[in-house]
């Protein structure tokens, strides 16, 4: 358990990022129950290899049911019901893709270390003081945190100055009031006597106004550095952060920990109560001892008005929504939501004070003041199923801050009454979206009421929209930073190819350990731009064009190629992939540039252009009379690769002519790695005795095992060179007829040389 107890340990700002780990898909109570068991498996291989990911898909739930025992003997009922719940969600989620389940762990597990040795790393270069602490911070974030903690100290010489304030009005009541009774009292002193305590009174009346005017003068200062320091926390820091995060939901990078932005926002509001207390205490002050022009008088409504306006901005500002709506069976597939699905969403206040803990009762409402309701014509209008409110507290998160969570939500459409009519101007897809939350904060003397919204969402009703709504999120976040402008696509801009190549990289890095290169993205943008302008960074891209209409001669979009091509990827490619030997995309011209000066044998793995489900075909090299030839296998699709994994295909395939012996042209994966050294770590191994879990043994069948393997049948003049065909040795032959066998040769063939 030494990672997960480490990680318990650190500070509340990298608690927070191991928080942001986990959320109902694979829950954190999970992780604390099989902490040591989680951490001794090879979730990597298990990752890549959907035999062994089932395996361990299989000893979770049993490690969860052993765990669920141990509950039952403590009479645990809670803690019971939250096992069952959890094992009820990983059978559905997972239960069909368990390699997505250990891919999963693996980057949590992986993040984890990463978090770990950022930690250790900080802990090095602290060595307690404000200065080290910050030293990590940009220069604009170290400068703005100087300003943050200079008005905190502003605040504390101001409460020492109405302290030293009272002091001297409280002396100069005495000595007044003592006057005044000595005047009274006949003869208690001489006239003389009398005029210099007089005088002596004046002078610290005079002393006692310059020090209400500094004092004022202070907090006037005060405010304005706070209004400055504040204005750059909320028009800055947090509109970089809500960008940030926009760029975080459609695959860019992470999105960084907000435990620094509640540091300083949590600074700047305990700064602003006390300025409220400070000036109630001087109307304290003015109420026991008044004047004309008393700078007091003539300014506590300002400053009373100032500071409610700063905390009012402050507090509106700091309630925003930390973790956007999702599935959580779609965890990298952010807003958009499913209607009967359930979503979570995560609202937090960046204002951290503990009086505000389980005072603030979140609602959240669907399309609130959306004026396409009515202006759009067949805008869909649907209801929130579950619980709706939520008071925020400090107990549910890891590392104490004020949120709420809405785990349970879904959503349902509502149904016209009248004759329903899609003719709208937008398709379900194009249709956006939000999702409202409000609450209250009351204090005495003090309303606030606080709103935020979440980016738009598009909802869908079937699954096969996915990917559409998905390019509708995706154009979106990358052009527009206005969550209420939900017209966005009753005129969507163009997009520059130097932003959308970054997000189409986002999209395959995000899934997969490895994004675009340069040389793959020039071909994509050959496909949407034209090969004249394909490299232009500048070239405009339009909606359409990415996501409606038919690419070239195909009979389907551009984005649905790729949809398709990432969804290959992640359930039958991703080891070669990561790895770094699927070309993928490139075009048959400069393939062929590629190998045609390559040893015979040479190949290259490519994705099919022609495939919208997504395929993968490659293509090698031979020498025909001193003449580069080049043949490429009929793509494969996920209905071949669900039966036989790609490297399998590699090893085994075979070319046949006439009455030749089949022969395996593939030698070197491009450049010159040779093919085994490549794939040899992903090939099947055979089965020399039966699974443990194997109930019926090599012999119980009565059958004899086959496997499958690719045979292209070609013209004998199409092989490489005759010396290579016969004769053979008697063991080539032995190999040879132990898979392909004379018989069988029609049944093993499944694909077609293309010219």
């Amino acid at each position: 358990m030494a990672q997960w107890y480490q990680l318990q340990q650190l500070d509340s700002k990298f608690l927070e990022q191991v928080h942001q780990l986990y959320d109902d898909s694979f829950p954190m109570e999970i992780r604390q129950y099989l902490a040591q068991w989680l951490e001794n498996q090879d979730w990597e291989h298990a990752a890549n290899n959907v035999s062994f990911a089932t395996l361990l898909f299989h000893d979770l739930l049993s490690q969860l049911d052993d765990q669920f025992s141990r509950f039952l003997i403590e009479n645990n009922f809670l803690l019971q019901h939250n096992i069952r719940k959890s094992k009820r969600n990983l059978q559905d989620n997972f239960q069909e893709d368990p390699m997505h389940m250990a891919m999963i762990i693996y980057n949590c597990l992986k993040e984890e270390r990463k978090i770990l040795n950022s930690a250790q790393a900080c802990s090095e270069m602290e060595v307690g003081s404000v200065q080290n602490t910050a030293a990590g911070m940009p220069d604009k974030q170290k400068e703005l945190d100087a300003k943050v903690r200079a008005v905190k100290s502003d605040v504390t010489d101001v409460e020492q100055d109405i302290k030293t304030l009272e002091d001297m009005q409280d002396e100069y009541d005495f000595k007044y009031k003592t006057l005044m009774n000595r005047e009274h009292e006949s003869n208690s002193m001489s006239q003389e006597e009398y005029k210099k305590e007089e005088l002596n009174l004046r002078h610290m009346f005079l002393l006692l106004d310059r020090k209400r005017k500094e004092v004022v003068k202070q907090i006037v200062q005060l405010l304005q550095s706070t209004e400055h320091t504040q204005a750059a926390l909320i028009n800055e820091e947090l509109v970089e952060w809500k960008h940030r995060q926009q760029t975080a939901c459609i695959g860019g990078p992470p999105n960084a920990c907000l435990d620094q932005l509640q540091n300083w926002f949590t600074i700047i509001a305990e700064s602003l109560q006390q300025v409220r207390q400070q000036l109630k205490k001087l109307e304290e002050l003015e109420q026991k001892f008044t004047y004309d022009n008393d700078p007091i008088t003539k300014n506590k409504q300002f400053l009373q008005d100032l500071t409610h306006k700063l905390f009012q901005q402050l507090i509106q500002s700091s309630f925003v929504v930390e973790r956007q709506p999702c599935m959580p069976t779609h965890p990298q597939r952010p807003l958009v939501l499913k209607t009967g699905v359930q979503f979570t969403v995560k609202l937090r206040l960046l204002v951290k004070l503990q009086e505000l803990n389980y005072n603030l009762k979140v609602k959240v409402l669907f399309d609130k003041d959306v004026t396409e309701k009515n202006s759009v014509k067949g805008f869909r209008k649907f209801n929130i199923l579950g619980t709706n409110t939520k008071v925020m507290n400090m107990e549910e998160s890891t590392n104490g801050s004020l949120a709420a969570e809405f785990r349970h939500l879904q959503l349902k459409e509502q149904k016209n009454t009248g004759s329903r009519t899609n003719e709208g101007p937008l398709i379900v897809t194009e249709e956006l979206h939000s999702l409202s939350f409000e609450t209250q904060l009351c204090q005495p003397g003090l309303v606030i009421d606080l709103e935020t919204t979440s980016l738009p969402i598009v909802v869908i009703s079937n699954v096969s929209q996915l990917p559409s709504g998905w390019a509708s999120i995706l154009w979106f976040n990358m052009l527009s930073t206005d969550p209420k402008n939900l017209s966005f696509f009753l005129n969507p801009p163009c997009a520059k190819w130097s932003k959308l190549s970054d997000v189409l990289s986002w999209q395959f890095s995000s899934v997969t350990k490895r994004g675009l290169n340069a040389d793959q993205l020039s071909m994509l943008g050959e496909k949407l731009l034209g090969p004249t302008i394909g490299g232009s960074q500048d070239g405009l891209i339009p909606w359409t064009r990415f996501c409606k209409e038919n690419i070239n001669d195909k009979n389907f979009p551009f984005w649905l190629w790729i949809e398709g091509i990432l969804e290959l990827i992640k359930k039958h490619l991703l080891c070669l992939w990561n790895d770094g030997c699927i070309v993928g995309f490139i075009s048959k011209e400069r393939e062929r540039a590629l190998l045609k000066d390559q040893s015979p044998g040479t190949f290259l793995l490519r994705f099919s252009e022609s495939s919208r489900e997504g395929a993968i075909t490659f293509t090698w090299v031979e020498e025909s009379q001193n003449e580069p030839q080049f043949h490429s296998v009929e793509p494969y699709t996920k209905k071949e690769l669900s039966a036989v994994t790609f490297p399998d295909i590699i090893r085994n395939y075979k070319v046949m002519a006439a009455e030749n012996i089949p022969e395996n042209p593939l030698r070197f994966l491009y450049p010159n790695i040779p093919k085994d050294n490549a794939f040899g770590k992903y090939y099947s191994r055979p089965k020399e005795a039966p699974e443990p879990m194997d109930l019926d043994g090599p012999k119980g069948t009565g059958y004899i095992k086959t496997e499958l393997i690719s045979v292209s049948e070609v013209h004998p003049s199409r092989l490489q060179s005759p010396e290579n065909l016969l004769p053979m040795s008697p063991e080539e032959f032995d190999e040879v007829s132990r898979m392909v066998g004379p018989a069988e040769i029609d049944t093993v063939m499944c694909t077609h040389i293309q010219l």
